[in-house]
């Protein structure tokens, strides 16, 4: 018996790569968790950088609680099983009126995962419309094999490498995932999605929590993940600890150390040893 999902969105899962929305927590709890990261950035001077934007749950405790939701974990259960890792988390922020935009793609090109059982779920902190720069998918191309993708290092382009797909994309059967604080989108990592630019005057806010079962392994060297439920029978990847205070320094100095060894990982082929910052966040 599913916990959370029905059965008719986990079979939109399996046929089309994703499912949206699915309302996790009120809007007054999400518009809490932004508060929490504007009041950070007001705090540090200017909008949330560089490898602050990954693994952040291991800094700020109520991104750790926000990992192990119990509604988020319930859905993944339902895709995946019980015993579940967080493998990483990531901001993806567009500042009112900014180009910053993200190019088809899938999630699989450069992660080094053994298998593609992966899903994201992508947390919206603010609305996102397609007046914001919403994401959008291409149903179905989850199916596909690992598609090749190209770098391109764009200077506004929020993924690590501004990697896009090689092959042509028929845009005309992309779905913009509408989303209001507190829902969320699951979607498989072969899945094809990308978004455009926000035009709009307030910035949106997501938050992309990137789940495994504990079979999965990492390909591509020494790998950490979050134990959210569950056992770990396997123990391939080392296991992180829930921050204990904002910033403290222990927790500091171990998500500069993953975030480092993590950027090998996702860089790896390229004279780039460290999360790219595109122009568009910091400009």
């Amino acid at each position: 018996m599913p916990k959370l999902l029905t059965a008719d969105q986990i079979r939109q899962f399996e046929a089309e790569g994703y499912v949206s929305p699915v309302r996790v927590m009120s809007e007054a709890d999400a518009g809490e968790i932004r508060r929490h990261l504007e009041a950070f950035e007001t705090r540090t001077g200017g909008p949330l950088r560089g490898d602050l934007r990954h693994k952040a749950h291991l800094l700020f405790p109520w991104l750790a609680d926000l990992v192990r939701h119990p509604r988020i974990v319930d859905a993944i259960e339902d895709l995946y099983g019980a015993d579940l890792l967080c493998w990483t988390t990531n901001f993806f922020i567009k500042e009112a009126r900014n180009p910053a935009f993200v190019s088809w793609h899938q999630d699989s090109t450069y992660w080094g995962l053994s298998a593609p059982d992966v899903v994201t779920a992508w947390v919206a902190l603010t609305p996102s419309n397609l007046g914001n720069g919403a994401m959008a998918v291409i149903p179905a191309t989850h199916k596909l094999d690992q598609i090749p993708h190209r770098d391109t290092f764009h200077k506004h382009n929020l993924l690590t490498r501004g990697q896009e797909v090689e092959v042509e994309v028929d845009s005309t059967r992309a779905v913009a995932l509408d989303l209001k604080p507190g829902e969320m989108s699951l979607h498989h990592v072969r899945l094809v999605h990308g978004s455009p630019a926000n035009p709009s005057g307030d910035r949106r806010i997501g938050f992309a929590i990137r789940y495994i079962p504990t079979r999965v392994y990492q390909l591509e060297g020494e790998d950490s993940a979050t134990l959210v439920r569950g056992q770990d029978g396997f123990r391939r990847f080392e296991h992180e600890p829930r921050p204990s205070a904002e910033l403290a320094p222990d927790f500091v100095a171990l998500h500069k150390r993953i975030t480092e060894r993590n950027a090998r990982i996702l860089y790896r082929g390229t004279a780039v040893k460290t999360y790219n910052e595109p122009d568009a966040i910091r400009g």
